[in-house]
């Protein structure tokens, strides 16, 4: 899929990697970028519009939704990482009414029009949900929930036509990572990877270096034998009682 000429919505789409996918967009020719952001947003370019948007807001999702008139790309970007431990219940439901209820309701709200459109859903997801990092356990587990929806929606939303693509990402130099000490990837060139992919329609995306390390192996590893095993008997004639 070219972005040329194409509707984008980008949840976040005000700082780190979601305004390096505005910004990338517009590069790539997009005919109308919605940045969806909770504080204000003015930008030069008059094909940016913003979204007043908090995901876990479903009055304003729906006043989104009801700003678009056609889409071809939503990107759930919008996410949530608080460096706790596990002790208080309150920071794990923080970050799953972000990183996996925020992703599910916005993405149910915009379905119509990527339906309509056949076009595709981006989630920005984390390698911590593959493997989580005691560091950031909460939003570890988010991620892995997110991750599944993920797989689930791909498999779900299939037979209309829609895409779903997760991008797996590593430490990447913005507000989450930037007082850790380690090598991180510039949000500019994860979402130049992240639409390269796209535009080559990989199902997962892996932006950087940290997360570019699994590429290889993936096809053959576990998950995807697993999602083809299940695609499999999903294929299959149910069995009559």
């Amino acid at each position: 899929m070219s972005l040329k000429d194409k509707n984008i919505v980008v949840t976040g789409g005000n700082r780190g990697i979601g305004q390096a996918l505005v910004e990338e967009a517009l590069k790539r020719g997009a005919k109308r970028v919605y940045a969806g952001t909770r504080q204000p947003l003015a930008h030069s370019d008059g094909r940016v519009t913003r979204l007043s948007l908090d995901v876990t807001n479903a009055a304003q999702i729906q006043g989104a939704v009801e700003k678009v008139d056609s889409l071809d790309i939503l990107i759930n970007n919008a996410g949530l990482a608080l460096y706790d431990d596990l002790s208080d219940r309150a920071v794990l439901e923080q970050h799953l009414a972000v990183n996996l209820f925020g992703t599910y309701g916005v993405t149910q709200a915009f379905l119509p029009l990527l339906s309509r459109s056949r076009g595709a859903i981006v989630n920005i997801l984390s390698v911590t949900g593959l493997a989580a990092l005691p560091l950031i356990p909460a939003y570890s587990i988010s991620k892995a929930a997110a991750f599944s929806l993920s797989q689930s929606l791909r498999a779900l939303l299939a037979g209309r036509g829609v895409r779903v693509h997760a991008v797996l990402t590593g430490p990447v130099d913005t507000d989450m990572s930037r007082g850790l000490d380690i090598p991180k990837a510039s949000p500019e060139s994860v979402a130049r990877a992240i639409f390269d992919g796209v535009e080559n329609g990989e199902e997962d995306i892996f932006p950087d270096p940290m997360s570019g390390s699994m590429s290889e192996s993936w096809r053959s590893g576990a998950v995807k034998a697993l999602e083809r095993q299940y695609a499999a008997l999903a294929e299959a004639e149910p069995v009559k009682s």
